[in-house]
């Protein structure tokens, strides 16, 4: 990828809309699978894969504005909502779980966003339907879970160097460190790396803090900080002609700036919804091989949409470093109804000299992956394994 002469790459952080319907999707997905599992032995059949955030209303300015409107939240999805056990049916309480994976995930990436006061959830989260859960109904009865859907899963490796600066960027400025010293920069950051031989030119957006920042000269001169220490930084990491630029539809003379209540455009009208932002290894490449599957919400026994992401990647990452090809791609294409360790096509693609040997290699990797996905499930929630 890197000796191609143009590449595009995206990276949306952590609080924008997108991304935040992720990972409370997630979230979601977590803390359900994790409740039928410590309450019934077994993640029970759900898929909450659907979410939508609508735009809430504010009136940010400089030393502190105000939310007018919440920010709506509306997940959508299938779930096993009632088990029969010996003592008779018990109800699961869907609603407590989805607020309080919203609620903790929001704590737990937001500074000045507080779900209660800013937010507002629904659900509308039904049961399963009969076919579906027949199929999930067998996999308690077999030792490798059956796929739910028919899906493909997409990996690549190694990440070129335009991929690596991308996410760096917004790790750096999403990161405490960074929060200390520029408190005035928001969660909502958007990365966008458009490489052209020699020259990466970064326009990144950051929903800046209005409480942080007395006035606009204060604006100005910490997004110029910002951009000279993010140059600092990530120029010390390339060979490559290295622009960036921040917040380019600010406009002065209009007093225009990118200015936040809560440190994310979710507050003020831009919107979100589920599997619209980052793959599974935390970017959107459009010149790569690429799946629109969305993996956030979907359970870890036997949906693939989601388990077939990781072992996608997890079979490239394993190829490159165990053989030491130079490129490789991962794509795998489940059977509904199918064991989810057979898949109906394992495709590899790889850079690098072809033999026998690497071949052989990569097909003992590929087996000893989709092995253990019968086990993804367990580690999911134990949250030993998450999407970047």
């Amino acid at each position: 990828m890197g000796r191609r002469p143009i590449e595009i790459v995206e990276r949306k952080g952590i609080g924008h809309p997108d991304t935040m319907c992720d990972g409370i999707g997630e979230k979601i997905s977590l803390y359900l699978a994790r409740y039928y599992y410590e309450n019934f032995g077994y993640p029970l059949h759900f898929n909450i894969d659907k979410c939508v955030l609508a735009g809430g209303r504010s009136q940010p300015r400089f030393g502190g504005g105000k939310v007018i409107e919440p920010i709506l939240l509306h997940f959508v999805g299938r779930a096993t909502l009632s088990v029969r056990t010996s003592e008779g049916e018990e109800q699961v309480p869907i609603g407590p779980l989805v607020r309080q994976a919203v609620f903790d995930w929001i704590h737990e990436n937001f500074r000045y966003l507080d779900p209660a006061k800013h937010l507002s959830i629904i659900y509308t989260i039904r049961p399963g339907s009969v076919d579906l859960r027949s199929v999930f109904d067998k996999i308690q009865k077999s030792k490798v879970p059956l796929a739910n859907d028919t899906s493909i899963g997409v990996g690549f490796y190694p990440l070129s160097e335009t991929e690596k600066l991308c996410l760096e960027a917004e790790r750096m400025l999403n990161s405490k460190e960074f929060k200390r010293r520029f408190p005035a920069v928001g969660e909502d950051v958007k990365v966008m790396c458009v490489r052209k031989r020699d020259e990466l030119r970064m326009t990144i957006a950051i929903a800046m803090v209005d409480r942080e920042l007395q006035d606009k000269n204060e604006y100005i001169s910490t997004k110029e900080q910002v951009t000279e220490e993010l140059f600092r930084v990530l120029s010390g990491k390339t060979n490559l002609h290295l622009i960036i630029n921040v917040n380019t539809a600010d406009d002065p003379a209009r007093d225009i700036y990118y200015i936040t209540v809560t440190g994310t455009s979710a507050e003020s009208g831009d919107d979100g919804q589920i599997g619209r932002g980052n793959r599974w290894n935390g970017l959107i490449t459009p010149l790569r091989f690429m799946s629109i599957e969305a993996h956030a919400g979907k359970n870890p026994v036997s949906h693939v949409g989601k388990i077939y992401q990781f072992a996608a990647q997890h079979a490239a990452e394993k190829i490159y470093h165990e053989t030491g090809i130079d490129e490789v791609y991962v794509l795998l294409v489940s059977t509904i109804g199918e064991p989810i360790n057979k898949p109906q096509l394992a495709y590899v693609q790889y850079i690098g000299e072809r033999s026998s040997n690497i071949e052989n290699e990569i097909r003992a990797i590929l087996k000893e992956v989709l092995e253990y996905l019968p086990k993804f499930w367990e580690d999911f929630i134990k949250e030993r394994i998450k999407a970047l």
